[in-house]
């Protein structure tokens, strides 16, 4: 096949997405990547544990009752709530960047957006996972800091959602 060619499919094989990040696409990432990792196992875990010592504790006949409510309560509440506590960082570091326009080929992914211009070639990447609103693209690094999510809210037509699954299955692994 010729350049020409070459460069017909490429531009047919392009997906675009316009976009303003939000709390719950952030979130949508750290929870893919928690279960990629098994975080969310351990974190519900955690979870339990305090809640069920915070129980034995409190319904114990030499136990300190309420005291241990007031201590193992917000302990479950905070290790429950991490992950909305990262998503609500991250989107002040980004949100200030206004509108993202991700452009998605065979290639990898180019984002832009008022301050800040990326491109990251597939190689970056592990795989990815499909959310039902999300396509969350995985780091490549032991602790998978990376994270590219791409919202199906800002696709130009319902039909690209195919293409892009279709572009991300011949380049990464789905998770």
């Amino acid at each position: 096949m010729d350049d020409q060619g070459r460069g017909m499919i490429q531009a047919a094989e392009t997906v675009e997405l316009t976009y303003r990040p939000t709390r719950g696409d952030i979130l949508a990432g750290i929870r893919a990547r928690e279960r990629v990792r098994r975080l969310d196992a351990l974190r519900w875990a955690l979870v339990a544990l305090m809640a069920g010592l915070g129980l034995l504790l409190t319904l114990s006949p030499d136990g300190a009752g309420a005291m241990n409510v007031l201590v193992y309560g917000p302990l479950a509440l905070f290790v429950w709530s991490v992950p909305h506590l990262q998503a609500g960082h991250v989107l002040r570091a980004v949100r200030r960047q206004g509108e993202y326009r991700t452009t998605v080929t065979g290639t990898g992914v180019s984002a832009a957006a008022e301050h800040a211009a990326l491109t990251a070639r597939w190689s970056l990447f592990r795989g990815y996972r499909e959310t039902p609103g999300h396509f969350v693209l995985l780091g490549g690094d032991p602790n998978i800091l990376c994270l590219e999510v791409l919202p199906k809210r800002g696709l130009g037509d319902p039909e690209d959602a195919d293409l892009l699954r279709t572009i991300l299955d011949r380049n990464l692994k789905r998770l």
